[in-house]
């Protein structure tokens, strides 16, 4: 019996020399290669005084210049603190491996018991002999898990990319729409000036005046919802980039990009999104670290509990006896077929999730291809034949004027009917780029929550009861 601890002691001797260690980036370095691959950009994490010093001057950097869509972008994955605090769960999950890796500490037993002039010691040290056996599969679970929690990082990372994208180009779209709609209110209270003065000499009619108020009084209430809204596009550019303070003063575009010369066709679209798209890939590592769960489960199920050690005990005018311990618990009442049947039925149930994923995947594809290109669509045919059109009448309307053949109030109508043309351009050209944010976002990243949606068309003023 005193042969155990000689022959134990080698083996603990052995996992102790083998322990598990911490890597040098934390599983950091993963993250950022599957960031990069979607999103042309890693990711920073901050975990010390120095990485914070120099995303924060990277994000100086950036800010001293006119905002663009990869460096709002940027922005967010420096300086969302939401994002980094999500990070900290790459480094639990670190700290979980590493503790699989190694056996758990010895316990050490010490009993003394005195009484009618004896006195009786008993010592042990005791192993976790079943953590020992199973410290393989356990460390492989521990690192399955640690993959899946870079997968997670990388999946948040991705979300934010596409959210700093879209509330980039929401930002921008509203600032070009106030811009637009001052012009708009300088022209309704130059109408409305006009149209007064012309009653009071007798050249118009109340009714006609009325008119021209009525589109100064829409102009001023339309002005003041643009500003809300940029406003409120540009604060939430500003939650998803995590500005403060002096930062709040960056500068945006004067306008949105203008669209590519022709929309992207990608080849083998679905089998790229099952390949490439974040949420599938995690679906399916749930599902196999899982299944190595069930195998872990199944090996252990008889033997739940089992430690050795060595153990000596002494008492008083005796000499010291020394032996072992072993510890187990008796599959008595129950034999581990409940365990087994949770396992199971995780298990089955995580296929089915990753199944229902890989659907959701190619349907979601097919959605959003299709809202970018009718996005595409409506945008060019707004920037080459609506707009262009527009010009024209305004044009011509503007040399009918010169010739003295329309009067000046044509000339304010015809400006009130350019105003649904321009503002539905401008949201076609927004919505256009939400729609390739979505689409790149579905093909290899995650879920875009919902294809943008296609505004309908707005009436003209005439439509609108105007003239």
């Amino acid at each position: 019996m005193n042969k155990l601890l000689p022959g134990l002691t080698p083996a603990v001797a052995l996992v102790l020399a083998g322990c598990a260690s911490f890597a040098p980036d934390g599983g950091a370095g993963r993250v950022s290669e599957l960031t990069r691959e979607r999103i042309g950009q890693g990711v920073s994490f901050q975990r010390s005084e120095a990485e914070v010093d120099a995303a924060g001057a990277r994000v100086a950097e950036l800010l001293a210049q006119p905002l663009t869509a990869d460096g709002a972008v940027e922005l967010a994955l420096l300086n969302n603190r939401g994002l980094q605090a999500s990070f900290a769960e790459l480094g639990i999950a670190e700290a979980e491996r590493v503790r699989a890796g190694r056996l758990a500490n010895p316990r050490i037993g010490f009993g003394h018991l005195r009484g009618a002039g004896v006195t009786e010691i008993d010592r042990s040290v005791m192993f976790d002999l079943l953590g020992l056996l199973t410290m393989p599969l356990a460390s492989q679970l521990a690192q399955r898990q640690l993959e899946q929690a870079q997968y997670q990082a990388a999946f948040e990372a991705v979300g934010m990319a596409a959210e700093a994208r879209k509330a980039f180009f929401g930002a921008v779209a509203a600032g070009d729409l106030v811009k637009y709609y001052e012009q708009v209110k300088e022209v309704a209270d130059a109408s409305s000036e006009l149209a007064q003065r012309m009653q009071q000499a007798g050249n118009f009619s109340k009714l006609a005046r009325m008119r021209e108020q009525s589109f100064q009084a829409d102009a001023t209430a339309n002005l003041a919802r643009a500003r809300h809204q940029a406003l409120a596009e540009r604060e939430r550019l500003v939650r998803v980039l995590g500005l403060s303070g002096k930062q709040l003063a960056f500068r945006l575009p004067e306008r949105l990009p203008e669209l590519p010369e022709a929309p992207v066709e990608p080849r083998d679209a679905e089998q790229t999104a099952l390949d490439k798209r974040l949420d599938v890939l995690m679906a399916r590592r749930q599902a196999q670290a899982t299944a190595e769960s069930l195998g872990l489960t199944r090996a252990t199920r008889f033997v739940n509990v089992l430690e050795a050690g060595y153990a000596n005990k002494s008492q008083t005018g005796e000499a010291r006896q020394n032996g072992y311990e072993i510890e187990l618990e008796l599959p008595l009442f129950d034999f581990g077929s409940t365990r087994a049947a949770r396992a199971e039925a995780i298990y089955m149930q995580a296929l089915h999730r990753t199944a229902e994923v890989a659907v959701n995947a190619r349907s979601e594809l097919r959605e959003t291809y299709s809202a970018y290109r009718t996005a595409y669509e409506l945008a060019r045919h707004y920037r080459d034949e609506v707009v262009p059109l527009r010009k024209r009448i305004s044009d011509e309307n503007l040399l009918r004027y010169n010739g003295m053949l329309s009067s000046v109030f044509e000339l304010l109508a015809d400006a009130r009917d350019q105003v649904s043309t321009v503002t539905a351009a401008i949201e076609a050209q927004r919505d256009f780029w939400l729609a390739e944010t979505n689409l790149q976002s579905a093909l290899t990243g995650r879920s875009p929550g919902g294809a943008t949606a296609i505004a309908p068309g707005r009436a003209s003023a005439a439509e609108q009861g105007g003239h």
